[in-house]
Order: C-alpha cells, then sequence, then structure tokens
C-alpha cells in the first residue's frame, strides 16, 4: 500500500551536466500520469521523451504518478536508464527490465587475440563521455563498475552500462566492462552478460577461484539467455598475493584472454610510492608477463595516470612493449594515438617481419619445417611473431595489406 506521497531520484542535474537528466518520481494514489519536463530541446523532442516515460509508466504498472525531468540533453538510453533507476529505488522489489531494442551495429562478437594495445576507460555513471568515445579509435572500451562509480551510484552505473552496451556505436571497439571486486562484482554479470558485451574485466584478483566464479555465471546467464558468441574474461592483478598466483589465474579458464597490470593498488598493497621510472613494480610487472605467456594468452599493462604527460607516456609504452606487455589502459582519449603510435613496430622490426615471414613461405613451398635466415633458424612460433607484426604494421597504416604485391 503506497503512501500519500511515495518519491524517489535518479540521474544528475545542474549547470555543468551535458547528455545527462534528473528524474523524481513521485507516487501517488490518483490523478493519473503527470510529466513535468523542462529541457533545452523541449521543441524538438519533447514528445518523444514524455511518450518514452508514458510507455515505462504503463510497463512498470504506475498508473497514477507526478514525474518530474530537467533534462540536458539525454539521449533515449541514458533517460530510460535514469528512469529506471529511480523506479527500482522507489519499489526495490521490482526485478523486470525496461530494454529498448538491441542496435544490430553494436553487435559482434572478436577473438581471444583480439589486438588490445589500448583499453580506454569510462565511467559507468557518465553517460557523457559514452557516445563519442568510439571516435578516439581505442582497442577497447571499458564501461566501468567499480573504482569511478560511487557507492551510491552502482545501482545507477548497472542500468546505464547495460543500456549502453544495446544502445551505443562504439564503432568497433571492442565492448568491456569492468566490473567490481569479487564477490559483489558477481551481481554487475546479469546486467552486462546479455547485452553485448565483450570482454569482463575482473579487478583486484587474487587467486583463480574468483575467475572460475566469474565464469560459472557468465556460462550460466549465457545459457539462460541463448548467447552462443564467446564472452572474454581478463583479470586484473592489484596486488602482491595478485602477483604470486598470476599464473593459476591466467591458466583458470579458457576464456582467459590477458592478463592486466593495476599499478595504483598493487604499489599502495606493498607500501611503495609509484614512480615513473617503475623500479618498485619491475618484479611484479615481468611476473605478470611471465604467468600470461606461460598461458599463452595476452599480458597488458597499467594506466598511466599523468594526463598531460605524453613524453613520458609514449617513454611508459615503449618500456612495456619492450618487456613483452601488448597493451596499456588509458584514462583519457588522448592518450590513446600515443599508445597506438608507440607500441607500433618500427622500421626495421618490419623489415625483418617480412623477410621471416618469405623465406618461411618459400620453405613450406619446398615442404621444409623450419628454414634459415642468416645464421637463425625461423620455425612457426617465430614466424607467428613476424605476421603478428605485420599485422600491426598494417592495422598502423605502415604498410599496405597487398604489400607482398608492391615488393
Amino acid at each position: 500500500m503506497l503512501s500519500e506521497f511515495t518519491q524517489s531520484s535518479a540521474g544528475k542535474k545542474g549547470k555543468d551536466v551535458r547528455s545527462d537528466c534528473f528524474i523524481e518520481l513521485i507516487l501517488k494514489k490518483s490523478g493519473g500520469i503527470n510529466i513535468n519536463l523542462k529541457s533545452k530541446v523541449k521543441v524538438l523532442y519533447g514528445n518523444s521523451i514524455t511518450n518514452l516515460i508514458t510507455e515505462m509508466c504503463n510497463f512498470f504498472d504506475f498508473e497514477h504518478a507526478e514525474i518530474n525531468i530537467e533534462d540536458n540533453g539525454a539521449l533515449p538510453f541514458v533517460i530510460a536508464a535514469r528512469f529506471e533507476c529511480a523506479v527500482k529505488r522507489l519499489a526495490p522489489d521490482i526485478t523486470k527490465e525496461y530494454l529498448l531494442p538491441s542496435m544490430k551495429k553494436v553487435m559482434g562478437a572478436t577473438r581471444k587475440d583480439t589486438l588490445r594495445r589500448s583499453r580506454l576507460y569510462l565511467p559507468g555513471n557518465e553517460p557523457k563521455f559514452f557516445v563519442n568515445a568510439g571516435l578516439h579509435a581505442p582497442d577497447g572500451i571499458i564501461l566501468d563498475l567499480e573504482d569511478s562509480v560511487a557507492f551510491t551510484e552502482k545501482d545507477a552505473a548497472q542500468l546505464l552500462v547495460r543500456n549502453a552496451l544495446r544502445s551505443v556505436d562504439f564503432y568497433g571497439a571492442e565492448r568491456m566492462v569492468r566490473i567490481n571486486q569479487i564477490p559483489k562484482g558477481l551481481e554487475d554479470l546479469k546486467f552486462i552478460v546479455p547485452h553485448n558485451v565483450n570482454c569482463i574485466l575482473i579487478p583486484k584478483c587474487e587467486n583463480a577461484e574468483q575467475v572460475i566464479a566469474v565464469d560459472e555465471e557468465v556460462a550460466k546467464l549465457k545459457k539462460i539467455n541463448k548467447i552462443k558468441s564467446d564472452t572474454w574474461l581478463m583479470p586484473i592483478i592489484e596486488s602482491a598475493l595478485g602477483v604470486i598466483n598470476a599464473y593459476s589465474i591466467a591458466a583458470s579458464s579458457t576464456n582467459v584472454c590477458s592478463l592486466a597490470m593495476g599499478l595504483e593498488d598493487y604499489t599502495a598493497d606493498i607500501g611503495a610510492q609509484r614512480t615513473i621510472e617503475g623500479t618498485e613494480s619491475f618484479y611484479a610487472r615481468t611476473a605478470v608477463i611471465n604467468a600470461a605467456k606461460a598461458a599463452g594468452i595476452q599480458a597488458i599493462d597499467t594506466v598511466f595516470s599523468d594526463v598531460s604527460d605524453m613524453d613520458n607516456l609514449r617513454k611508459s609504452v615503449i618500456e612495456a612493449k619492450a618487456l613483452g606487455f601488448e597493451g596499456k589502459g588509458c584514462i583519457h582519449p588522448r592518450q590513446v594515438k600515443v599508445v597506438h603510435e608507440a607500441f607500433a613496430p618500427t622500421s626495421t622490426e618490419i623489415e625483418k617481419a617480412k623477410k621471416i615471414f618469405l623465406a618461411f613461405q618459400e620453405a613450406e613451398k619446398m615442404g621444409l619445417g623450419v628454414v634459415s635466415l642468416g645464421s637463425k633458424m625461423i620455425d612457426p612460433p617465430v614466424v607467428k611473431r613476424a605476421i603478428n607484426t605485420i599485422n600491426l604494421a598494417i592495422k598502423n597504416k605502415l604498410i599496405s595489406e597487398n604489400w607482398q604485391e608492391v615488393l
């Protein structure tokens, strides 16, 4: 039984808010549905907004409500998420979900060895960053439910991230979500697994059991929702214990595609200050690389936290590449281009890779499994590295796809 006025709210308001909205929901005993919309785009989109809210009221069986909306250019997926959040804050026992149609162009599977040079973090409760993020061409976009989201906004972020996965075109970037630390993160999975996620990041991972718990819950949700495409896992090592257990974590499931390093929490855990030189984390980083390579997966470096220091970012990426890392985290779009350039193969590496590839092709024609190039023997693993270098060069537009034809 509702009281005379029962209310809740969700979203953001104020002069600095953009691509978002604030919704206040007041349930009443009579009076029907009354929507009060304040928006700079009311003339153009006012009817669409009120129609969406009216439809959602019908969906959630609300017959009498006062709904106040302060809109600052929010797209339909944001408005729907904010309203659903207000509904569920008001009535936590409501479990059904209002899902906008999933856009076909946002869908698409990724491979286990998909290029993951850059992954761009976006706070899960800041939809203003979502729509244009793909224009910066990162290899992956991470919708974050963990550290960048305040505890009081975790519920809102779950709904926004769910709707973004269904509605936002990330222009070919791998769709990633960083869930909360296990066990809380297991609750996040039902908001992302059924909705076009490619890769799930598991933060502060310290043992294989945490990965297995995620893997099993993902499998259960995929079966329920009849999802056939692959869902990859990327554990993040952020503690001394995680480093010690890195290999068992990396090898815990065939769905683990990469092992990532998180140095902000790691250095805090060992009681050290993080430095540009990185001597305090050298052991941990090399341990993570070795564990990843032993398990046959990618090793991904930590984020570089100074978004204004492009020179040291470049140096950090070059060092990471030399150690064996294949990617790095980005916390600002301007970092993506530098990361890609620094991970790109040099002209010397490209020419060597071409010679290896061509020499092996000739060997195969003669039925040979190995061939010598100068004083070095070339076998399939060496060729695989050469092919990876060539593919990187093509992706960075350093050589053309038909480079063999123009030799």
